[in-house]
């Protein structure tokens, strides 16, 4: 049902080249790329994650909790993602761990602007 998520930034330079390398360890790839607008996605037909600066001129902020879950293949893969983006200079809301007894098993985060995400797979 989702078609994509989209995160607002102060910084398109910034938050690209973080999206860029992060987002690349999932297969993904800049599918539309606009002066102020960058999607990603693994193809066309999947869900994509997109970055903007506000059309209305005011800085980006981050929403009181507005998270953007984005699924992982195994949890190694978490781990591996969490840590890039760790690397990448975001800043931990969560280390990778198991977050429920039926499988769910998460890392969370916050990217360069401050807007929060995690990492899951569900192993059920």
């Amino acid at each position: 049902m989702i078609g994509y998520v989209n995160l607002g930034t102060n910084n398109i330079e910034k938050a690209s080249t973080f999206y860029d390398a992060l987002l690349s360890e999932m297969g993904a790839k800049r599918i539309m790329n606009l002066e102020s607008f960058i999607v990603w996605a693994v193809s066309p037909s999947q869900p994509a994650l997109s970055i903007s600066l506000p059309e209305d001129g005011n800085s980006a902020s981050v929403g009181n909790g507005t998270m953007v879950a984005l699924r992982a293949g195994s949890n190694e893969q978490v781990n591996a993602l969490y840590e890039k983006a760790i690397s990448l200079g975001a800043t931990d809301e969560g280390k990778p761990g198991p977050r429920s007894p039926e499988g769910f098993y998460a890392a969370y985060f916050r990217d360069l602007d401050g807007n929060k995400l995690n990492f899951y797979h569900m192993s059920t």
